[in-house]
């Protein structure tokens, strides 16, 4: 294709949905690469939710709408959806180019140059004590090469090949500029991510492939995962996130309040809406310096050593089915109970926040009984049950008569609902808002399942014979083959549509290494846009499971 001249409103939509494409795709790449794991958290997974909050915001946005429509979106999803550090600092990266686009029709070589550099401005302003070595310091490169190429009457895909390059040419320097990085022989986590929104504008207007993520598996452990809760993170315990409604002119009273019972502060927005964050030991001064200001809402709060002991307990794979992670600080609002089965499974579910994990599935439905006693070992009051079987969804509904908790039952009818359903989980909401919320989530997904037939069977895709390999949808069989390579080609060939953007993919026993890499080349080829995310699952009976998204 050739380069185009200008960005109109259709690119940049475009060009902030390939970036959410592409942060997906590299999420754990990029969670992997964060030494802490604190004070950042899951770095890969704050930067694609915020991006994802943009594109929800996009989706009210009708096609063929102005610059001024499409950037008031981005600039207000990823205020409203910004999540942990990096995610607040990255939405006002987003906010500083959208703010400079909105007044135009189309932007050029100039337009952007000066757009990533107020971008670069807007972010560090945002950050009360800003280091250098993080994502900060690769935006401002970004703005420094832009501008540079510019300087030499460039064209728009100059200007952005000048900023990808010294952006990447910063990062690569980032373990100069901070020990612990280099401590952990890897590069900045922010800084990662958002180069690859140069590479989604270069995408855009150049057709250039996104980058492909690497394996997880080739990148080196941080070295701090290892250690100690509290050895290499600082020593704030706690993240405090929220919302905040309050008039322009009181905020630098409320960044000096702040600047004195904590760190790692940004505060992002304006006109009488921003987003807030700190690391502090004191949540009640946290939380009371907003009330001076104005009006706060949908707080969070992280215990950060919980969070580094949970990382930990993940990596280290102590989270088999049944098995418990420490558990340090307040019990959340709402907890949650999952039936699981397979070692990778429940390490799974335990990372995103299950605090209890009954065992059972397919072929060995767990009693009404087990279920209740996990309930009860939940410190929480309120607490969600995720059955992840249709045959077990029955029995899970029946603990809430038997409990003096307040139960109620996702209705999740496979593993990767399950999964799905836990991306909407907020630990700090109620019963009633985490139940809309993850039902809504766990539908959205897809789910599909490889496993081999035990007897001979008349279905709706035709004969099964004892052996065969068969496909199965929330629709029943759907595709039999004589391997499981032919039967997953086949079930996903039936379900995944251009719509679709990712595809996870969960290996249960009986797979192998070939059949998942036949199955993943199928798919790029069939459809190259689609992002998929491999995990070992670890589960009896089904070598593989798929959701598709």
């Amino acid at each position: 294709m050739t380069p185009r001249e200008t960005l109109v409103a259709d690119d940049v939509r475009a060009s902030m949905l390939a970036f959410r494409d592409a942060l997906k795709s590299h999420q754990q790449v990029i969670n992997r690469l964060n030494v802490y794991p604190v004070p950042d958290g899951d770095t890969g997974t704050n930067m694609a939710l915020t991006l994802d909050a943009v594109a929800n915001e996009l989706e009210s946005v009708d096609a063929g709408s102005d610059m001024a429509g499409v950037c008031k979106a981005i600039g207000h999803g990823s205020l409203m959806g910004a999540r942990g550090n990096s995610g607040v600092i990255l939405s006002q990266l987003l906010r500083g180019i959208a703010e400079r686009f909105a007044a135009l029709e189309a932007a050029g070589p100039t337009d952007v140059a000066e757009a990533l550099v107020s971008a670069s401005d807007l972010a560090q302003k945002a950050v009360v004590r800003p280091v250098e070595g993080t994502i900060l310091t690769v935006a401002r490169a970004a703005g420094e090469g832009a501008s540079v190429a510019n300087t030499n009457a460039a064209s728009l895909l100059a200007v952005l090949e000048g900023a990808q390059h010294s952006a990447a040419d910063a990062l690569a320097r980032t373990p100069e500029m901070l020990e612990v990085l280099a401590q952990a022989g890897v590069v900045d986590a922010g800084g990662t991510g958002y180069l690859l929104l140069l590479d989604a504008l270069l995408h855009v207007i150049d057709g250039r492939p996104l980058p492909v993520a690497p394996l997880v598996g080739s990148l080196p452990v941080p070295a701090s995962v290892h250690s100690g809760p509290a050895e290499g993170v600082g020593d704030l315990r706690y993240e405090v996130m929220y919302l905040l409604n309050a008039p322009d002119e009181t905020i630098a009273d409320f960044k000096e309040v702040w600047a004195g019972i904590g760190d790692s502060i940004v505060v992002v927005g304006g006109e009488g809406l921003w987003n807030c964050h700190i690391h502090t030991d004191d949540i009640g001064a946290a939380i009371e310096a907003a009330l001076d200001a104005g009006r706060p809402r949908e707080i969070r709060v992280t215990d950060l050593v919980e969070q580094v002991v949970e990382e930990r307990w993940v990596r280290e794979g102590a989270g088999a089915p049944g098995a418990e992670a420490p558990h340090l600080g307040p019990p959340p609002a709402t907890g949650v109970v999952a039936v699981v089965t397979g070692d990778g499974v429940g390490r799974i579910f335990r990372s995103l926040g299950v605090h209890h994990q009954v065992v059972g599935g397919q072929s060995m439905n767990p009693s009404t009984a087990q279920i209740l006693d996990a309930v009860d070992a939940v410190d929480s009051d309120m607490v969600v049950v995720l059955p992840n079987n249709k045959n077990i969804r029955a029995v899970a509904e029946q603990v809430d008569a038997l409990c003096k908790k307040d139960v109620a039952v996702v209705p999740t009818g496979s593993i990767v609902e399950g999964f799905a359903a836990l991306l909407a989980y907020d630990p700090a909401a109620g019963l009633s808002e985490n139940i809309a919320a993850m039902t809504a989530s766990a539908e959205r997904v897809v789910a599909a399942e490889v496993t081999r037939a035990v007897r001979d069977s008349m279905t709706d895709a035709g004969p099964v014979r004892e052996g065969d390999w068969i496909g199965l949808s929330r629709d029943g069989i759907v595709a039999i083959a004589d391997s499981v390579v032919g039967a997953s080609c086949a079930l996903l060939d039936r379900l995944v549509t251009d719509e679709h953007e990712l595809i996870t993919l969960i290996e249960g026993e009986g797979s192998t290494g070939g059949d998942t890499r036949r199955i993943t080349e199928w798919l790029h080829e069939e459809h190259p846009a689609i992002a998929i995310e491999e995990h070992h699952g670890g589960q009896p009976l089904y070598p593989y499971l798929f959701g598709i998204e």
